[in-house]
């Protein structure tokens, strides 16, 4: 079904499911898709009776809820423009973009709510409490007026999260957004009977519109947790919701790999020489994927992957499991979906073709490498960045194509490989192209690391790495009678590590990617609220402090 605006999607679907649950907490209530039409017409009222109208912006500040997509369709559904705020920014960040965006409303969860400064909150026409819809602060009384929007009309303002710098408020319309339903169905399709379980934030573009406006257009059903999905949460919930449909960042399946399967095959010197038999490997994944599709409840029939490059061990594992994931490519300026592929359709290493609608090509392609900077041309391209013409005018090439800033290849059949960020590359001492993100794959693929980025320092490359302090204390703890204290201990086997993790990279990546030092970083790296490592704050000289730099909250960097 083809849709030109969010008020007509959502008014579609309460009538058309009326009676069956659009949203559920884990553990809590159901919500049905008549009874989200109910408190869309009642968070609209709040915001006409405080004096806003179509056009007017509004934020939104909460953690995952029912009530979360009920304020997100009551907004644009009014003709007045949303703003869905990460909650993981600071309360500067907050401030920041609540005043940036000419926010004259906010929508805000119990917890986010004290993050905001008193003056912000002063400045804002209304403020309303998303758990139960009831008004904090109202300064204004008055009588708006709402509007049936147009296909064209600006629907969404998203600040990006910024890994390589600040956030940019990317301006989204109707018929952008509208157009990911049509993009996601035609790779995947879903319908009434699918439940999703969500995990990540809905202010992310990737959930908001692949996890949110996608099953609602559907008639799908959507449970949320009212926790982080940390191991212990996640659990029980899986087992309970027995999610059909599920979307995550690299990050978490990266986690089950490296702890419950790689940390398995690496227990022994008889599992590690069978995990390095081709069909002895293929075997125990098949194994473990029958595990694993046990804890996802047995129904699972796709496990969108998306946000950030992901490990190449955890991808294999996934596709010799038999797990139905896909790897999905896009980002915030798109809406986000430019390429992806169904299940049973995906290649090691691919994001799969261009959506249908989608066109991409490369610019200034590498004749020796065949790989160039992506651009597209999609019908969910933004409009720009609010109130930043310039940034604007820099990522549109003459003929109106947006350049996504990432490098990419095709292989013959036209399927894309993501080979990393341009501004991340290195460029070595003879001119080679580096991609840092092929060694951390490789860094990250190693039992004692957590996490990892590789930089260039005086023409070095230089990884830092966090340990995963679990795996190394277990080791410690067989030999540590030898030693007369933990410290010693520690620093001793990390050292040691420092030297294995150094041969174990340079044996598997080409000449010129070759590491010439590990530093342990001691506490986690500084990321962004979508989990990926905010970089600039240690692409700098060795011995500085990445944590001593303030994070400004002006610039941006895409999903």
């Amino acid at each position: 079904m083809t849709f030109n605006t969010l008020r007509e999607l959502a008014c579609q679907s309460v009538d058309r499911f009326a009676s069956r649950v659009a949203f559920s907490m884990f553990e809590g209530d159901d919500v049905t898709y008549a009874e989200v039409g109910r408190r869309i017409e009642k968070v609209q009222q709040i915001l006409l009776g405080a004096g806003l109208s179509a056009g007017d912006k509004v934020a939104l500040l909460s953690s995952s809820m029912p009530n979360w997509g009920v304020c997100y369709f009551a907004v644009v559904s009014a003709g007045m423009v949303v703003v869905p705020i990460l909650p993981d920014f600071s309360g500067e960040e907050l401030d920041m973009i609540v005043g940036h965006s000419e926010s004259k409303a906010l929508l805000v969860s119990d917890k986010l709510f004290s993050k905001l400064s008193k003056s912000t909150i002063e400045r804002l026409n209304v403020v309303v409490r998303t758990k139960n819809l009831g008004i904090i602060a109202q300064h204004v009384h008055g009588e708006g007026s709402l509007a049936v929007p147009a296909p064209d009309d600006l629907a969404a303002i998203i600040y990006t999260s910024g890994t390589t710098s600040k956030p940019k408020g990317v301006m989204l319309t109707h018929a952008a957004l509208c157009s990911q339903v049509l993009l996601s169905s035609s790779i995947f399709p879903i319908d009434e009977h699918d439940v999703f379980l969500s995990v990540l934030p809905l202010s992310h573009t990737y959930e908001c519109s692949i996890g949110l406006i996608y099953p609602f257009s559907m008639g799908s059903r959507v449970v949320y947790m009212d926790r982080p999905p940390t191991a212990s949460a996640l659990m029980p919930a899986l087992r309970a919701v027995r999610p059909t449909v599920m979307l995550i960042v690299p990050l978490i399946i990266e986690k089950i790999y490296r702890h419950q399967v790689l940390a398995k095959f690496n227990s022994t010197r008889l599992w590690r020489l069978l995990y390095r038999i081709g069909f002895a490997r293929r075997y125990l994944h098949r194994v473990a994927g029958k595990k694993l599709m046990k804890l996802f409840g047995r129904r699972l029939r796709f496990l969108g992957i998306g946000g950030a490059k992901l490990d190449g061990g955890a991808e294999q594992f996934l596709l010799e499991s038999g797990v139905p994931y896909a790897i999905g490519y896009g980002l915030t300026e798109t809406a986000p979906l430019l390429a992806g592929a169904a299940p049973a359709q995906v290649r090691l290493g691919s994001t799969g073709p261009q959506a249908p609608g989608v066109t991409l090509r490369l610019e200034n392609v590498n004749p020796d490498t065949r790989q160039g900077e992506i651009v597209a041309h999609t019908p969910s391209i933004m409009l720009g960045y609010f109130k930043n013409p310039e940034a604007t005018a820099e990522v549109f090439t003459p003929d109106g194509w947006f350049r996504t800033g990432d490098l990419g290849e095709f292989d013959q059949d036209g399927w894309l490989y993501i080979k990393g960020r341009l501004k991340n590359m290195i460029v070595g001492p003879a001119g080679e192209n580096i991609y840092p993100e092929d060694i951390e794959s490789v860094l990250n693929s190693h039992v004692c690391i957590a996490d990892s980025i590789v930089t260039e320092q005086e023409g070095r490359l230089v990884a830092l790495v966090h340990f995963n302090r679990d795996e190394i204390e277990t080791m410690i703890d067989d030999w540590r009678e030898e030693w007369n204290s933990y410290k010693e201990a520690w620093e001793a086997k990390t050292e040691q590590l420092k030297k294995e993790i150094m041969d174990f990279v340079n044996t598997k990546v080409n000449r010129f990617s070759r590491i010439s030092e590990v530093v342990e970083e001691k506490e986690e790296f500084i990321k962004t609220p979508t989990l990926k490592i905010r970089r600039f704050l240690y692409n700098r000289k060795k011995g500085d402090s990445p944590a001593s730099e303030p994070l400004s909250p002006d610039t941006s960097d895409r999903d």
